[in-house]
């Protein structure tokens, strides 16, 4: 049976880590559909992503499993399994992994997430 072109392949990319102290796996991310983009983010325990915003870019989490404290523009809430977040583009944010297993959160990004878009404002000097 052929696969209509409704139905996206799986990524062969995986899950990879990144600078920003997470693991990310691309679940849906293409120049073909510039207005969205969803990626799924795992924190191990004890772990606090980087400081960072996106340029231009509004972010959702949902957080899947796991729990945690974010922090937007210097607020911090607890977060856990049902909690969404929503962080206007260009807000310095950062989440951390305060349970004993993984933090494990979607990630859709309005427009798409592009590595451009992606600001650390750690080497920036702004972590507080």
């Amino acid at each position: 049976m052929l696969r209509p072109d409704f139905v996206l392949p799986a990524d062969s990319q995986g899950e990879f880590y990144t600078a920003e102290r997470c693991y990310i796996m691309e679940l849906f991310n293409t120049p073909d559909c510039p207005h969205t983009s969803i990626a799924r983010a795992r924190v191990k325990p004890g772990v606090t992503t980087q400081l960072h915003s996106l340029t231009g870019v509004r972010e959702v989490y949902v957080i899947e499993s796991g729990e945690g404290i974010v922090e937007i523009d210097g607020k911090q809430a607890r977060v856990a399994v049902g909690d969404r977040v929503d962080i206007p583009a260009g807000t310095p944010q950062r989440i951390t992994n305060t349970g004993k297993g993984d933090l494990i959160f979607l990630c859709l990004c309005v427009p798409r997430f592009t590595p451009e878009n992606y600001q650390n404002l750690e080497t920036a000097g702004l972590v507080p």
